[in-house]
């Protein structure tokens, strides 16, 4: 995590308002595999009722009209993908997307949300196999990947689902 991230610092304090047992890993250091640098995480998150969560988290602004932004690097999804490995069958990879928006912007379909300072920031998951399954080239020179609106609809879902009631999930 990099605290002067704000999207990193709204998440952390969105799991604080959620009383979510979490460890926040510090970035600015790679873990080295095999003699390979690989990409941390965000944070650990601690499920009861669920597999422990590997959480990268975007931040993407969203304004008006615009569309749900959720591309990300090649890098992110194998190191995801490494990391899940890494940690067993206990824990499972996630990409959140906070969204930020105007504080008194509407979002009827929202439900996993936090007001952090002076913006509001919308919260939402996708499990990085699912990702892995329905993503796109977006850019070969910059090593990106996206999913299509349709199917990032069909795949995310509310954060607050996994942390209240993980059961609604798969």
């Amino acid at each position: 995590m990099i605290r002067s991230n704000q999207y990193e610092a709204a998440f952390e304090a969105y799991l604080r308002e959620q009383r979510t047992a979490y460890v926040a890993v510090d970035e600015t250091r790679r873990a080295l595999m095999a003699d390979v640098s690989l990409k941390s995480m965000d944070f650990i998150v601690y499920s009861a009722g669920s597999q422990n969560l590997l959480i990268d988290v975007k931040g993407r602004k969203r304004t008006g009209g615009r569309k749900w932004e959720n591309w990300v690097t090649v890098e992110d999804i194998s190191a995801l993908i490494k990391w899940q490995d890494v940690f067993g069958a206990d824990f499972r990879s996630l990409l959140v997307f906070a969204y930020e928006s105007a504080a008194d912007a509407e979002h009827p379909e929202s439900k996993s949300f936090l007001q952090f300072r002076k913006k509001r920031y919308d919260f939402y998951g996708v499990w990085v196999d699912d990702y892995r399954q329905v993503m796109k080239q977006r850019s070969p020179r910059w090593q990106t990947v996206w999913v299509p609106n349709a199917a990032y609809r069909e795949c995310r879902f509310p954060l607050s689902q996994l942390l209240i009631d993980p059961s609604t999930v798969v």
